[in-house]
C-alpha cells in the first residue's frame, strides 16, 4: 500500500537526494487530500470489507471511464460531510475532519464544471455574444442537470455517509450533485485538467443540444437569478412578500428579491411564486441594465 510519505516524495528524515521529483499536473492543488486518503469512514476491520470497498471503487471509476493513480481521491470524492458527526462522537478534532470530507474537492470540481462547460459552449457557438454564452453555461451545469448525470453514474450508491444520516429526498439531491462536482474535482487533481475534460465531454456531447435546444433555464427568471448570483457572489437571493391584497380567492402578492441587504428588484402575481418569478425577471433586467450580467439574461423574463 503507498504510504503518505511515499505520496510526499519521501520519509521524514531521508536523505534530501532520495526525493522523487514531482511531475508538473495542470491543476496545482494542495497535497491534503492525497494525504489523508483513505479518508474518514469508519475502519473496515475485515480483510474481505476492504477488498468489497476497493472493488466497489473500481467499480465506479470504471463507470466513470477513468483510470486512477490514486483511487483514494475518489473514495475522498465520495465521502460526504456527515461523517464529521462520527468523528467529533468518537473525541475527534472537527477542523481536521472537515477537509477530509468531499466539500474541497466539490469547491475544485464545481470551477472546473464551470469552466470546461464555458470552454466548451465557446467553440460550439462562435456567434453567441456573452449574455447567451453565460444563460446556456447556468443551464448546462445546473443542479438538476447535475443530479441526473450522478443518478446515471449510480453516484448515490457509492456515497459515505455518517451513522444514521437519513437524507430527505432533496437534500439526497443536494448530496449528488455536490458528490459530482467532488468527482469532477477528484479526476482534476489526479489526472490533470485534460482528464476532467475528457470526462465531461461525454456528457456534454450528448446532452448540451437537448438541453438547450428545451431552452432550460430560460423560461425560469428565479432559476437563472439563482444560479448567477452563486456563480458571482456564492450566496443566492432571498425573497420577501410585502403585501397580500384582495380576497381569499383572487389575492394578489407583491414581492420583493435581496441579496444580503440589497433590493435587486419586486414583482407582483397571483400568486407568491408567479410573484417571486416577476420579482426575479425585474431583477435580471435591472442587473442586465448595470452590467452586472449579460444582456442576453433578460431573455428569462420571457418565462
Amino acid at each position: 500500500m503507498t504510504t503518505d510519505a511515499d505520496r510526499l516524495g519521501t520519509a521524514s528524515g531521508a536523505p534530501r537526494a532520495t526525493r522523487r521529483r514531482k511531475r508538473f499536473r495542470p491543476i496545482a492543488t494542495p497535497r491534503a487530500e492525497q494525504i489523508v486518503s483513505p479518508p474518514l469512514q469508519p475502519p473496515l476491520a475485515e480483510s474481505d470489507e476492504i477488498r468489497e470497498d476497493e472493488a466497489r471503487l473500481e467499480r465506479l471509476a470504471t463507470a466513470l471511464g477513468v483510470s486512477f493513480r490514486d483511487i483514494g481521491l475518489l473514495r475522498l470524492a465520495m465521502t460526504h460531510r456527515s461523517v464529521i458527526q462520527d468523528v467529533v462522537a468518537a473525541g475527534g478534532n472537527p477542523a481536521e475532519a472537515a477537509v477530509r470530507t468531499n466539500e474541497r474537492l466539490e469547491f475544485l470540481g464545481d470551477a472546473a464544471l464551470g469552466a470546461i462547460a464555458a470552454e466548451y459552449l465557446y467553440q460550439r457557438d462562435p456567434a453567441a455574444d456573452e449574455g447567451t454564452l453565460t444563460r446556456h453555461r447556468v443551464a448546462l451545469v445546473r443542479a438538476e442537470t447535475l443530479v441526473r448525470w450522478a443518478r446515471e453514474l449510480k453516484l448515490g450508491e457509492c456515497l459515505y455517509l455518517g451513522h444514521g444520516e437519513r437524507p430527505s429526498e432533496g437534500a439526497r439531491d443536494r448530496m449528488l450533485a455536490g458528490a459530482f462536482e467532488a468527482v469532477v474535482g477528484a479526476i482534476a487533481v489526479d489526472g490533470g485538467y485534460e482528464a476532467a475534460r475528457r470526462f465531461l465531454a461525454r456528457f456534454l456531447d450528448r446532452d448540451a443540444a437537448a438541453i438547450l435546444d428545451h431552452g432550460q433555464g430560460v423560461a425560469n427568471p428565479k432559476g437563472i437569478l439563482q444560479e448567477l448570483l452563486q456563480e458571482r457572489y456564492r450566496q443566492g437571493p432571498h425573497y420577501r412578500t410585502l403585501t397580500a391584497e384582495g380576497p381569499a380567492h383572487a389575492q394578489r402578492f407583491t414581492v420583493e428579491v435581496a441579496i444580503a441587504e440589497t433590493v435587486l428588484g419586486s414583482g407582483s402575481g397571483g400568486s407568491k411564486r408567479d410573484a417571486q418569478q416577476a420579482a426575479a425577471a425585474d431583477a435580471l433586467r435591472r442587473l442586465t441594465a448595470s452590467g452586472a450580467v449579460g444582456s442576453d439574461a433578460a431573455a428569462a423574463e420571457s418565462g
